[in-house]
């Protein structure tokens, strides 16, 4: 398989289903010639992993709950002993429970803004810290999923809006300590994408009709196209960029109403 990315190794983690936003990298990645691994989060989920996997031609594909720091440690052996180095981490994984994206933020509870933190940010650094010895020395990257309610309130997106913000410091904090190693950290903050986890936000179509109303290119944007920047920042064409948040989101972000 041909393509700016042959030759590399890459790990992608977050692909569920043909909805995810994870799955338009993977298959970005994929079709610029980068040999993959992917993971599924519990035997509920494998099955479908598997079935993506193969149509992509992935052979590896491994077990990760990311809360569970043995599975960490075993994704990044398993990935260890397939392909022996790491050019590149894609970290797609976010939850936060159905009852956190009903009413306010204030409603929080200490279990949900803890269960969304440990899954939507601090699994980045979690990963990269055991990922980082298969990928230094091999001008690596690291790229992970975020969204605009980190910096701007979206109702209903509650506490997930507080665990983006959090993982886009974690992107600039990662991006000081990984680049004396040769290691870039960036984030891709998308635009709103019908996926599985964006089903349990009350009001996503109303969000989705402002989207296409007011950003400059006066539409929404796909997975896809969030796969071909994810397939550059992969790449050494990106390699001057680190520590950065690039939106995929037709423009929207720069509108002041």
């Amino acid at each position: 398989m041909g393509g700016f990315l042959s030759g590399k190794k890459g790990l992608i983690l977050g692909v569920a289903n043909k909805r995810s936003v994870a799955w338009g990298c993977a298959k970005a990645l994929r079709r610029e010639g980068m040999e993959l691994a992917m993971t599924y989060a519990g035997d509920r989920l494998e099955a479908g992993v598997r079935q993506l996997a193969e149509e992509l031609e992935v052979e590896t594909v491994l077990p990760c709950d990311v809360t569970k720091p043995d599975e960490i440690d075993a994704l990044v052996d398993g990935v260890g002993n397939a392909f022996g180095g790491l050019d590149c981490f894609v970290h797609g994984v976010a939850f936060a429970k159905r009852e956190e994206l009903k009413g306010t933020y204030l409603d929080t509870s200490r279990e949900g803004y803890q269960l969304a933190h440990e899954v939507s940010a601090y699994s980045l650094p979690a990963v990269a810290r055991r990922a980082m010895p298969l990928m230094e020395d091999r001008k690596g990257s690291i790229i992970t999923l975020t969204y605009i309610g980190s910096v701007r309130v979206i109702p209903k997106y509650n506490v997930m809006g507080v665990a983006k913000a959090a993982l886009e410091a974690s992107v600039r904090y990662l991006a000081h300590d990984l680049g004396p190693r040769g290691i870039r950290v960036n984030a891709i903050s998308s635009g709103p994408i019908r996926t599985l986890s964006a089903s349990g936000i009350e009001g996503f179509n109303s969000i989705l009709d402002q989207i296409a109303e007011r950003s400059p290119l006066r539409r929404n944007i796909d997975a896809d196209e969030v796969g071909d920047v994810c397939a550059f920042l992969a790449s050494e064409m990106s390699r001057g960029i680190t520590g950065s948040t690039i939106y995929v989101d037709a423009g929207y972000h720069i509108m002041g109403i």
